[in-house]
């Protein structure tokens, strides 16, 4: 071989290395991304799963959440319609007790008298089932959450600020009150 020989084998070599791409630089370009490992699929499976159980999670809150609000509307609806039935039934209840007030005696003793006192009970009865009590007055401060003054009127046996004379009897369901009592209250 000669010193030219030599000379052109190099330059064949250089061509040849440029030419050709190696494996790596193959391998980095043309390949296909590698499968993910089974760490990387258990990864993904577990926050799909999280994401799973938030969603349920936050479901099953907002569906407590509607039956809680569904049933106090319910109750608050039951309330009222209750209290709308009993406001229509207090004035038959105080027609009955002035007319039961104002008996003449000579038909106290009358057997159709018993039937109407025996009406005003079960009247009476059918009020305390639905929890409805009347409403403390005489002799009770003032207070505008359960009575309504018609009047004020100096008075020796109470002090300032009572009510000394109920004109019409207030009553309430639990707490809520379904009609003050009309009253007089002392100066």
């Amino acid at each position: 071989m000669q010193a030219g020989d030599d000379i052109v084998k190099e330059e064949n070599t250089e061509e040849l290395a440029t030419a050709q791409p190696t494996l790596t630089d193959t391998a980095v370009t043309d390949a296909e991304p590698a499968p993910p490992t089974v760490e990387e699929q258990l990864a993904a499976a577990q926050a799909e799963a999280e994401d799973y159980k938030d969603r349920w999670l936050r479901s099953q809150a907002e569906f407590a959440n509607a039956r809680r609000r569904m049933e106090k509307e319910r109750i608050e609806l039951y309330g009222t319609a209750t209290s709308d039935v009993m406001k229509k039934l207090l004035p038959v209840l105080d027609d009955f007790e002035r007319a039961l007030m104002n008996v003449p005696e000579v038909i106290r003793e009358d057997s159709w008298l018993e039937g109407m006192e025996l009406v005003q009970r079960k009247l009476l009865t059918i009020l305390e089932n639905f929890n409805v009590t009347p409403i403390k007055a005489i002799g009770q401060p003032f207070d505008p959450n359960l009575h309504e003054a018609i009047t004020q009127e100096p008075s020796d046996e109470h002090e300032s600020g009572m009510i000394c004379q109920e004109l019409q009897k207030g009553y309430k369901i639990g707490d809520r009150v379904i009609r003050p009592s009309l009253v007089v209250v002392a100066e």
